[in-house]
């Protein structure tokens, strides 16, 4: 992982901490993949120890996946296409149901290099469903297609430790 949406570089492994902390409470965790293809599932299982809380991902670039795997209303889809923040949630709902985790995180966008369905290169969301309910985020991205993909990673899970710090909040 490059640099996050900023241009900057995380301190330490963004996935460790959101790894360590889901261990810590002994919840678990799944992927929804499109744009980034795989490589949030790569950057978590990275992290020592990720088999206690990881039970696996999806990655469903092509729309028809994303009805099929990860339970994306078709309707929805066809309405407003794959690159779309209620497409993001239902990614990370779909994800959270069908593989039976507490938590779920989610990415689509456009990595370029050529927009897609009328959206710009770069814009990309990311959502995470947990047990409290789902946020997504709605990312601008500059930079070429291994940029955009890398920062989606990095703000993907930010947004996961974001969603555990608040819900350690709550519940202190």
């Amino acid at each position: 992982m490059n640099s996050d949406a900023h241009g900057r570089r995380p301190v330490g492994n963004p996935a460790a901490a959101a790894v360590h902390r889901l261990a810590l409470r002994h919840e678990t965790l799944a992927t929804v993949e499109s744009l980034t293809g795989g490589l949030l599932a790569a950057g978590i299982v990275e992290i020592a120890g990720v088999s206690s809380i990881y039970r696996g991902g999806l990655v469903v670039y092509s729309t028809d996946m994303k009805a099929q795997l990860a339970d994306v209303p078709t309707a929805l889809l066809a309405e407003r296409g794959a690159v779309d923040a209620d497409v993001a949630v239902a990614l990370a709902e779909g994800g959270r149901r069908r593989c039976d985790v507490d938590w779920c995180v989610a990415t689509t966008g456009v990595a370029g290099p050529e927009p897609q369905d009328g959206k710009p290169v770069g814009l990309v969301f990311v959502a995470v469903a947990g047990p409290d309910g789902t946020t997504v985020r709605q990312l601008d991205l500059d930079g070429g297609r291994e940029h955009i993909r890398s920062a989606t990673v990095i703000e993907a899970l930010r947004l996961l430790a974001e969603r555990i710090d608040a819900l350690d909040a709550v519940l202190r």
